[in-house]
């Protein structure tokens, strides 16, 4: 309990600040229901079209938009009941279009490596193989897992 009530207390000590030469481009609050993936996936690739980006990245961003959503709602909270929304912002930092998905969970993402036969577990290894750079961060609120893609080079 005290190791808890520590950590706790250095998160709360973190400020979360954005990325100055982070330039939004658009957010959006997600229900936490799976029925809503669909929506968050639409609002990624909507902008990428809007903006111009490069051929091929805004399905790319969708599909990968869809991943991290996806383990947002699948794992963003083990107490769905008290779990908020998800937010799902789109920015852009120089040629990069920056795609964070933000939860309410401090449980921090893990990559691992599926089995042939098993139905789920690659989320994360598309987002690591199609994106330029992808991560993840915590806030006194949750956290934020994030992806890059050159979208205007």
């Amino acid at each position: 309990m005290e190791e808890a009530l520590r950590a706790s207390a250095a998160l709360t000590e973190r400020r979360h600040t954005m990325n100055p030469g982070l330039s939004p481009l658009g957010e959006r609050w997600i229900p936490r229901a799976p029925r809503c993936v669909a929506s968050a996936r639409r609002f990624v690739r909507d902008i990428a079209v809007d903006w111009n980006t490069a051929e091929g990245i805004p399905e790319i961003a969708e599909l990968l938009a869809s991943e991290l959503v996806t383990n947002a709602l699948a794992y963003g909270s083990p107490d769905v009941a008290a779990a908020g929304p998800v937010r799902v912002t789109v920015g852009r930092e120089g040629e990069l279009l920056v795609v964070d998905v933000h939860d309410s969970c401090i449980m921090v993402p893990r990559l691992r490596r599926a089995g042939d036969l098993e139905t789920s577990g690659r989320g994360l290894a598309i987002v690591r193989d199609l994106s330029r750079n992808w991560g993840w961060s915590l806030n006194p609120y949750g956290k934020s897992v994030w992806f890059q893609l050159e979208a205007w080079p």
